[in-house]
Formats: structure tokens, C-alpha cells, sequence
């Protein structure tokens, strides 16, 4: 089984609508695909409508959180999405996206870039907008040359020149509301080092004292090294090892599938939870 669980589409950052993600996913060669898109469940419905015949879709979403004065995200599977404590905590953070996007198109321009917000939201579209919309500007303004170039602490990494912050979740309230709402939580990312600071080794055990089911190892942003460290915390910690894409279509180079899930691990996260169950295609 190839199984790719960090994916987003046009209902947050990604360049690929919903149906497009999955019938790309299947092309691709996934037996498994997770939608989740920066802190809505808006792209479900329609995935599960496109759903191809022999492709398991795995709901979920990646959740914006911070310690102290870090970022970091929290990929959420197979939770209720009706669950209203969850719920709320999404809209919160939904809601302060475009003021926050705003603020970053203000502080490009003081910089002497010629950006402007008409130009994000038209990016944007019915998605929710984001610095990835932001750094497409850019790129289309030719002052970067690809969105994750526009990452950096001279652009828009976090605490970069043109940075603005957004409400985001406690990362133990973001394990304790998910695990409320039958889901299962994995840290993503939590060494992308080129994406700002990260959170301490310490503060990943803490969150696995809380209940954090497990740690995206496998990704793009983690070099060698980073990957064995962290292999190395999982097996410490009892955490489980996840590996994924993180596509947003044609924003990233990355590909569909290019990092996976093992099938044991996937199972065990399945059989974790009780908020929602994988979908499986029928040839929608």
C-alpha cells in the first residue's frame, strides 16, 4: 500500500481543487490519500464525491498552533468535525486569516514590494487564505522565485521582515480537543528548520505525555540527520512515524506519494480512532 497522509487542496493552500487532489492522488498511485487543509474540513465533501474506485480518502486537517513564541502545526485525523469545542477553536483561527494576510501585504509594501491585496485575494480564491497566497505574489511579482522562497527570515518565515502572527491553538488544547473528538494527532513537520524556529525535543515529550499519537519523520523540510533524530524521539517517546508529501499542487515541487506512511503505522492510527472512519472510493 502507498499511503500519503499531509495533502492540502484549493479549500486552504493548495492548487488542486478537492476532486482534482484525489483523482491526482489516484493517478499517482496512492491506495490512501489525507485531505487536510490548513484548519478547515471545507474540501471534504467534494473529495468524497470525486472519490476514485480503489483510493481510501482519510479525513482531516492541519491545525495552526504555537508554544510560546513558536509556531508549529498539528495534523488531526479521522476526528467528528462536528464536534463544537474543535469546531470553534477552526473558525477562530479561519477568521483571523485575511487581517492577518492584511497585515503582510502591508508590511510587504513598506519593504518596496509592490504587492497588493487585491492581487492575494484573487490567488486566494475560495480558499483560506494564507502566506502561501502571500508568497505566489511574490512570485508572480518576480521578487522571489518559487513560494518557498518567500519562507525566509528576509520574507515571511515565521518572525521573518514581513511576519504577522494569527490566533493560533495551545498545542496540549489542540491534542486534548482532537482526542475529545475521536481523532488522532500528529506533530508535522517539527524540524523544518528553514521554516523558523522549531519547538524544543523537550516539549514533544511533554505533548506526548498529553496523548500526541505520533510525529511526521518522513517530509520534505528534513534532511537526513533530522530524520534519524527524530526517528530516534519516536522510539524514546512511543510516539508513532509517519511519513507524507504535504502537496499543494504546482506551489511546492514536491509530488504526490513522494514520502509515505507505512501501512502498520496507518492501521494503527485507524485503529485509533472513533470520530470518523477512512472513506473508501467507489468510483464517485
Amino acid at each position: 500500500m502507498r499511503i500519503d497522509l499531509h495533502t492540502h487542496s484549493t479549500a486552504s493552500d493548495g492548487t488542486d481543487t478537492p476532486a482534482e487532489l484525489v483523482g491526482n492522488a489516484a493517478a499517482a498511485g496512492l491506495d490512501v490519500v489525507a485531505l487536510t487543509d490548513h484548519d478547515t474540513v471545507g474540501g471534504h465533501a467534494e473529495a468524497r464525491a470525486a472519490l476514485p474506485e480503489g483510493l481510501t480518502l482519510v479525513t482531516g486537517a492541519e491545525l495552526s498552533c504555537r508554544v510560546g513564541d513558536v509556531s508549529m502545526h498539528m495534523l488531526a485525523y479521522l476526528f467528528d468535525p462536528d464536534e463544537p469545542e474543535l469546531a470553534r477553536e477552526r473558525e477562530l483561527v479561519r477568521d483571523d486569516r485575511e487581517p492577518r494576510a492584511r497585515g503582510m501585504v502591508a508590511k510587504l509594501r513598506e519593504l518596496g514590494v509592490p504587492i497588493t491585496w487585491e492581487q492575494v485575494a484573487r490567488i486566494a480564491g475560495d480558499g483560506a487564505v494564507g502566506r502561501p497566497h502571500v508568497a505566489a505574489a511574490m512570485v508572480e511579482l518576480g521578487v522571489v522565485e518559487t513560494v518557498s522562497d518567500a519562507f525566509t527570515p528576509q520574507w515571511l518565515a515565521n518572525d521573518g521582515r514581513a511576519y504577522v502572527g494569527k490566533h493560533e491553538l495551545d498545542p496540549f488544547d489542540a491534542v486534548r480537543l482532537v482526542k475529545a473528538a475521536g481523532g488522532v494527532t500528529v506533530f508535522a513537520h517539527p524540524m523544518a528548520v528553514k521554516r523558523g524556529r522549531t519547538v524544543p525535543e523537550s516539549v514533544i515529550a511533554e505533548l506526548a505525555t498529553a496523548g500526541l499519537d505520533g510525529i511526521e519523520v518522513d517530509h520534505m523540510d528534513h534532511d537526513a540527520p533530522a530524520r534519524a533524530r527524530l526517528r530516534g524521539l519516536a522510539a524514546d517517546l512511543g510516539l508513532l512515524v509517519t511519513g507524507s508529501s504535504d502537496y499543494h499542487g504546482s506551489r511546492k515541487t514536491v509530488a504526490l506519494g513522494e514520502y509515505t506512511t507505512d501501512p502498520e503505522i496507518y492501521g494503527e492510527i485507524v485503529r485509533r480512532a472513533f470520530g470518523a472512519f477512512p472513506v473508501p472510493g467507489a468510483g464517485g
